[in-house]
């Protein structure tokens, strides 16, 4: 008595007259449904009726029995019945398509211009938003991820897995690059080392399952893996070997090249840059002296 009324749920009109099509389709598909059971027994009722109980044996037309035209003439209304359901549709002919499109369009198109209008309110305030903040940061904490490589003219990097030459300065410059930095590299590269280097974190990427490593250094199977173990790195190294190199190269944002100006006898190789995806950022030149055998240059390549 003194409770609440019940409140009655509003439909969209728009809405409501397409549930009430729906309906409307599902009791036609039924109407033919139940059309096609009485087509097939009342078929049969007329051949049972004709050759069985011999209900006008003697009428033909066109020497045909009577039930076989009876026949003919209810399939073709079940088929106009049919081609109402589904060719047709009665219920939902082409005005009312029309008219349901029209109104789709115009409520798309009011949605739009609310979607504009918020848009612009929001535009002022975006610098400050939270989502905003998280890709600044995101992009400040970005790894860039080097190769470090020396190589010859003809892109020789080593030979029996060791140095062919030993450059006083670029040794320096490997040191001073990579210090406090991952340092990625192959099972072969790490055992060229006497021992570890100081102050770098070591990746040694391997198939080899149980690889004994001292402790600090990090064991992995793939590339991808060790970019991953090096992800708290602002920029982690890549420095070989030459299949290492070879994989790296794709995914790398920076090289930075020590380029020997002579060609040495290897069987180690650093893969050709590509210069329409790099470019030249930095370019220094060192002549020989009595600390270096050979002329060479640091060049350092930035992915365009």
């Amino acid at each position: 008595m003194f409770g609440k009324k019940k409140e009655i749920p509003q439909i969209d009109p728009a809405q409501l007259e397409l549930i009430q099509n729906a309906q409307n389709r599902i009791k036609q598909k039924k109407r033919l449904y139940i059309h096609f059971v009485l087509f097939l027994i009342g078929a049969l009722f007329l051949i049972l009726a004709n050759t069985v109980l011999g209900i006008g044996e003697h009428f033909k037309l066109f020497d045909i029995n009577w039930f076989v035209f009876a026949i003919l003439l209810w399939l073709f209304f079940f088929i106009y019945h049919a081609f109402n359901v589904f060719i047709t549709h009665k219920f939902m002919g082409k005005a009312w398509e029309q008219k349901q499109l029209s109104t789709l369009v115009e409520l798309q198109q009011r949605r739009i211009e609310k979607l504009k209008t918020n848009l612009k309110k929001e535009a002022s305030h975006i610098a400050q938003s939270d989502l905003y903040n998280e890709s600044l940061i995101e992009n400040e904490n970005k790894s860039v991820v080097t190769i470090i490589v020396a190589a010859a003219q003809n892109d020789a990097i080593g030979k029996g897995n060791k140095l062919i030459w030993h450059l006083s300065d670029d040794l320096k410059r490997f040191k001073s690059l990579t210090n406090g930095h991952h340092i990625i590299m192959g099972r072969k590269t790490f055992e060229s080392f006497p021992k570890p280097l100081p102050n770098r974190t070591h990746i040694v990427i391997t198939r080899q399952s149980d690889y004994p490593v001292p402790e600090g250094v990090i064991v992995v199977n793939t590339l991808e893996d060790a970019l991953d173990a090096a992800k708290t790195d602002t920029q982690p190294f890549i420095i070989g070997g030459g299949e290492i190199y070879r994989q790296s190269l794709d995914i790398a944002d920076k090289i930075e090249l020590t380029r020997v100006h002579e060609d040495f006898e290897a069987d180690t190789f650093f893969p050709k840059i590509d210069l329409s995806i790099w470019k030249e950022t930095a370019n220094t030149f060192h002549t020989k002296d009595e600390n270096h055998k050979h002329e060479f240059s640091f060049l350092t390549y930035e992915r365009k």
